[in-house]
């Protein structure tokens, strides 16, 4: 156990309803958590009692999977952290500007399907047709497998280990979004991107590690 040990994001958020009763609703009191999102609750009340029981990397790592799972716990708005005295707020994944990225790949993979078709004399529509259950083990273990196998394989010769990260801007709360990845062998620039805000043209920092979106010193002044 760290003597630094400090939980800045959910021991923020609990002091200011602590100390501002009016500030409203706090996920702290919520119930129905998950173990690990429990376990995250005791670890900010053991801290705030004085009887910290985990490390800063130990709390770290697990507010970052719950975060990657998507949980409501850690899923805060735009807020400031006392310890590192910046304006910040949470990444989540985009899965369906995701999805529309590999919509051009699987028309592509259509479009050949059935060019490939035409070519043999219909002879993939005429097994598509066969009586059942030959036309659906065709059609399901088949056709289908290797429609998704082209696209995904036009995909991945086009855009290597993309991840598309949103998330509402420190300063307006506008949603932005960042593509992290590579496109035709150039990264787009690492695990962080500098993004300018649509709306208020702040500056941006968005983290695909920690899920953060940090508004540096430099635009809050």
């Amino acid at each position: 156990m760290g003597r630094g040990w400090r939980p800045p994001d959910l021991l923020l958020i609990w002091a200011a309803v602590e100390e501002e009763g009016a500030c409203g609703y706090s996920k702290l009191e919520e119930g129905g958590q998950g173990p690990d999102e429990q376990r995250l609750l005791e670890a900010s009340m053991a801290y705030v009692a004085g009887n910290p029981i985990m490390t800063d990397a130990e709390f770290d790592e697990l507010k970052l999977r719950l975060r990657k799972e998507g949980s409501e716990i850690v899923q805060e708005g735009p807020r400031c952290s006392l310890r590192s005295r910046k304006v910040y707020s949470d990444l989540t994944v985009d899965y369906f500007k995701m999805f529309l990225l590999n919509v051009p790949a699987a028309v592509v993979a259509l479009t050949l399907f059935f060019f490939l078709d035409d070519l043999t004399g219909f002879e993939i529509t005429y097994l598509l047709e066969l009586p059942e259950p030959f036309s659906f083990i065709f059609t399901w273990f088949a056709a289908l497998p290797l429609i998704f196998w082209v696209a995904q394989a036009i995909t991945s010769a086009i855009v290597k280990d993309f991840l598309i990260l949103k998330g509402p801007c420190p300063n307006c709360g506008n949603e932005n979004l960042s593509f992290f990845g590579t496109i035709l062998s150039v990264p787009s620039g690492g695990a962080r991107n500098s993004v300018k805000c649509a709306n208020c043209s702040s500056s941006l920092v968005y983290d695909s590690a920690s899920r953060l979106i940090t508004l540096p010193e430099t635009a809050e002044a």
